[in-house]
């Protein structure tokens, strides 16, 4: 058993005594506003919040440590999936085994590449690599050669160049071959840590095991993967309890490995074809405590990314950039040959509540004072894991990201970028260096006309 990782009864304790105070509370935001993350105490006093005066506060001190730790970048990326072949029931998934109003499919290689050739001439240089838990006869290996079909498409002046992973808990022996495959992050949710309800929701298949899933990150770990992802489904179970375990899976990492999540992601409950489960949540999750849900976890632990995918709609996504989130999907497809074709709803995952394509979401992006990245510079530097963190917890990571997020910013408004969408940008680009300290603003200026004078893929 894991109770030592998610203790529920501790969660219990903390959420029942939180002091709900106004003067707790602003003593909680206060030290937020430190850097240093919250414990599961502040964690509880922030989840009882509803006062719009403190709401405001809290989202107001989210946002000063956004810009303090990741500036006004936003990381994008698209999820490839290739294939919906799946042993679990999952009742809350398209996917799930005994759901026959899905066409199942597993794409081939060239189907692979034919995907990924769609998304690099769209401009996306990052892919989250997605797959139903059950593979064709190869077994893992399918996951292995499709990692090296996205890698070796070239077209134009693009490619993919960093491949994170979403796929079914590995062995240490698989995870091993995994990390040897330039692999980004692995990415894993538990869905819910409630045990009751993860029970409930996950009737049969390996999934059903609790523990295996939980564990899959010390797997991961062990086995050499420096960046890993955690999430929650938000919508299954009280969404406090969810946060607080959220917290616990963090802390865990971090004392048994020196490194806490790189990521941390926060989908919501969406219909899905052959769910009733997905259209109607058990715990449904407002609008505004989703921001609260973002806000808090900025705060808890700065230093990690904050994924949100196009399941939102563009306000609800917009109105989170401020609040904590640093990376998004964009022009996503959730079904197995999606980008090549139009999108079929009888292979998707779940519904979207974003349908615009990339360069309209980077143009609105771009409008709102925001710079998207596509960097992958990290990740060829060599600054992952602890690494990784020893600059990011400090804030010091933006003295590369902001050049390396411009750079990659013009490569794509030079080669895929609509008239429009330069035109959006060029003002929005200036107010962005002079923010910058003189020093960075000068290698980010030089590293832009490099990209301008034709090079590519120019990083620090």
């Amino acid at each position: 058993m894991t109770t030592h990782i998610i203790d529920e009864e501790r969660i219990s304790r903390a959420l029942t005594h939180a002091d709900k105070s106004a003067g707790r509370v602003r003593e909680v935001l206060a030290k937020a506003a430190e850097l240093k993350g919250l414990n599961a105490d502040d964690v509880a006093t922030l989840a009882t919040v509803s006062d719009p005066e403190l709401i405001a506060e809290l989202f107001d001190c989210a946002r000063q440590v956004k810009e303090t730790i990741y500036g006004r970048r936003l990381v994008v990326f698209a999820p490839l999936y290739i294939s919906n072949l799946c042993r679990n029931e999952c009742l809350y998934c398209a996917f799930r085994a005994r759901n026959q109003e899905v066409k199942r499919r597993a794409l081939t290689m060239e189907e692979i590449a034919q995907e990924t050739r769609v998304l690099v001439t769209q401009g996306h240089k990052r892919v989250l690599l997605v797959a139903g838990e059950s593979y064709p006869q190869e077994g893992f290996d399918y996951v292995l050669k499709a990692i090296e079909a996205v890698y070796a498409v070239r077209e134009g002046n693009g490619s993919v160049r960093r491949i994170n992973v979403n796929v079914a808990p590995l062995t240490v022996p698989e995870f091993r071959r995994l990390a040897e495959a330039r692999l980004g992050t692995y990415q894993i949710f538990q869905e819910t840590y409630h045990r009751e309800t993860y029970a409930k929701v996950h009737v049969a298949g390996k999934k059903a095991n609790y523990d295996w899933r939980l564990l899959a990150l010390d797997r991961a770990m062990e086995a050499g993967i420096e960046d890993v992802g955690i999430g929650v489904l938000f919508g299954l179970a009280d969404w406090r309890i969810e946060l607080l375990a959220l917290m616990q899976h963090a802390a865990h990492l971090e004392a048994a490995y020196g490194v806490g999540p790189h990521t941390i992601s926060v989908p919501r409950l969406e219909p899905a074809t052959g769910s009733d489960l997905a259209a109607h949540p058990p715990k449904p999750v407002s609008d505004l405590v989703f921001r609260k849900i973002v806000a808090i976890l900025r705060l808890a632990v700065p230093y990690t990314g904050i994924i949100m995918s196009t399941r939102e709609s563009p306000n609800l996504r917009r109105e989170s950039f401020a609040l904590g989130v640093s990376q998004i999907s964009a022009g996503s497809r959730t079904n197995p040959g999606g980008y090549a074709t139009d999108e079929r709803l009888d292979e998707a995952q779940f519904c979207l509540g974003d349908h615009r394509s990339l360069d309209e979401v980077i143009r609105d992006v771009t409008s709102l004072g925001y710079i998207p990245s596509f960097c992958t510079g990290c990740y060829r530097m060599g600054r992952t894991g602890a690494d990784f963190m020893d600059l990011a917890k400090p804030g010091l990571i933006r003295a590369h990201c902001d050049p390396n997020g411009l750079s990659t910013f013009i490569e794509y408004l030079e080669d895929y970028a609509s008239d429009e969408t330069r035109q959006v940008a060029s003002p929005i680009i200036e107010q962005w260096l002079a923010r910058m300290e003189p020093p960075v603003a000068e290698r980010a200026r030089a590293m832009m006309e490099r990209v301008r004078g034709g090079e590519r893929d120019v990083y620090c």
